[in-house]
């Protein structure tokens, strides 16, 4: 029988705690949070691994879990408090949103696939955290609805800035992502200050674009 929570002690030790993450309230939360339950069934063997995960194949483009240590580092550099409203942009399955939990005040998980919504709402509920609502809609549009928000938090990346959520940021907001494709992106921090937006780099990461997200076709004459 697989020893999951050792897998959380190595994944926390060797990926997380090694680049630099020490809040002490994320790792707790990673080292309690069983990861491998987030993930389908033919996919819980690679909950732990220092990668990207599928967890939605046959989707287009295949939806990625981001990996642990590119999610503790967005996490860490949104400086979440215990009272932030915190919007969570593709979700997926949950994981990130249930994360997200143990730091926040409350969670809005947005998720456009509804099968991918489903789960993560199941997943809230066994979780046991009443602070988190899964929201089914264009992760491109946000959720304004549930906002303004502390901060939000791209599960993914972005080929253009998301300046469409800068909107739904409250004054003092910060907007965490991966931004530009492949190896050449960047993890970025906005901040929303009377009516200005500043960002800067915090460290080189890439992940898979979500949908919306995508830098738009160029045409060559």
């Amino acid at each position: 029988m697989t020893d999951f929570a050792a897998l959380r002690r190595t994944m926390v030790d060797g990926q997380v705690r090694t680049a630099d993450v020490t809040d002490p309230r994320l790792l707790a939360a990673m080292l309690e949070l069983p990861r491998e339950r987030f993930f389908p069934d033919d996919r819980v063997s690679l909950a732990y691994l220092d990668r990207d995960v599928s967890v939605s194949p046959s989707a287009q483009p295949a939806r990625r879990v981001l990996k642990p240590m590119v999610l503790a580092k967005l996490i860490q550099a949104a400086d979440i408090s215990a009272t932030d409203h915190v919007l969570d942009v593709g979700c997926a399955t949950g994981y990130s949103t249930a994360l997200l939990t143990h730091l926040a005040g409350s969670v809005i998980g947005l998720e456009e696939d509804a099968a991918l919504a489903r789960q993560a709402t199941e997943a809230m509920s066994w979780a046991g955290r009443p602070a988190a609502k899964i929201v089914t809609g264009p992760l491109s549009r946000g959720c304004a609805g549930e906002g303004p928000y502390d901060v939000i938090v791209l599960e993914g990346a972005a080929e253009v800035v998301p300046a469409v959520l800068f909107d739904q940021l409250k004054s003092g907001g910060r907007l965490v992502c991966v931004l530009g494709r492949g190896a050449e992106g960047k993890a970025m921090v906005y901040r929303r200050a009377n009516g200005d937006l500043s960002g800067r780099s915090v460290f080189d990461a890439s992940a898979a674009a979500l949908p919306g997200f995508a830098k738009p076709a160029e045409f060559v004459f």
